[in-house]
């Protein structure tokens, strides 16, 4: 009996460091870290995936109440967040270009509530919903699975950490916020633009003309004509993040 029962407490050890980097990952991941999917569904999808990658790999059988387990626990936790947190980046240049397009529009005071973000404009909920489409439609679950199952051979459990280099290189991949955004939302604010500038030569031209009773319907508009017209660009721009993040991924569990 004795026996029996070190050997199960030695597998739950084991078994305890996958799930620990699975858990955290799927945690901060954008799709699966929105409110419909709740804890228990993220915990029995981290266990089953946990279930099915144990006997692929060697498990050390560290003490996670020693020094060296806690450090193993809070190393696991860190590899994994910061595979959710870089994909993060990319839903939020998704709520930045729409933020930015609703300005422009004059529709920055129609807002909806987001369980993740708070209050975001109503573009910017359409474009996380389509980032979420495009994130399904080129098989990203799979790819993200892959990253997760990928990065215990590219970062063993007990042998590697997660160092500077990584966090240095999950900083610099932030600024993809604001450039992201910027590739999405650049064709409609620049147009929208060149429209602001008319109504401005009109208002000129004609004082008499009530500018907000002809300019404000005139830019909502021109902006979701212009929005319809560049969702294929905008579709493929949000694709190419999508796939710059999981290389970006890849890039810093291979530079550890």
């Amino acid at each position: 009996m004795t026996i029996l029962s070190a050997a199960i407490i030695s597998k739950f050890y084991a078994l305890l460091w996958p799930l620990a980097r699975i858990t955290a990952a799927l945690m901060t991941v954008p799709i699966l870290s929105i409110e419909a999917a709740n804890v228990r569904v993220r915990l029995t999808l981290s266990l089953a995936l946990t279930w099915l990658v144990f006997p692929m790999f060697e498990w050390p059988s560290i003490d996670p109440l020693s020094a060296r387990g806690l450090f193993t626990l809070f190393n696991e936790i860190a590899i994994g967040v910061i595979i959710g947190m870089v994909l993060q980046v990319i839903t939020g240049a998704l709520v930045v270009a729409g933020q930015s397009i609703s300005s422009s529009m004059g529709l920055s005071i129609a807002n909806l509530i987001d369980p993740n973000f708070g209050s975001v404009p109503v573009i910017a909920q359409f474009l996380l919903i389509m980032g979420t489409l495009i994130f399904m439609g080129i098989g990203g679950h799979v790819i993200l699975i892959s990253i997760i199952f990928d990065s215990f051979r590219m970062l063993p459990v007990g042998e590697s950490l997660i160092g500077l280099n990584a966090i240095k290189n999950l900083i610099s991949w932030s600024s993809m916020i604001f450039l992201g955004s910027l590739m999405i939302a650049l064709p409609v604010l620049a147009t929208l633009l060149l429209i602001n500038i008319g109504l401005g030569v009109v208002t000129r031209a004609a004082p008499s003309l009530n500018i907000f009773s002809v300019g404000f319907p005139a830019t909502i508009f021109a902006g979701i004509l212009l929005l319809y017209i560049s969702l294929g660009s905008a579709g493929n721009r949000i694709q190419w993040l999508w796939l710059q993040g999981f290389s970006r991924v890849r890039e810093i569990l291979g530079a550890g």
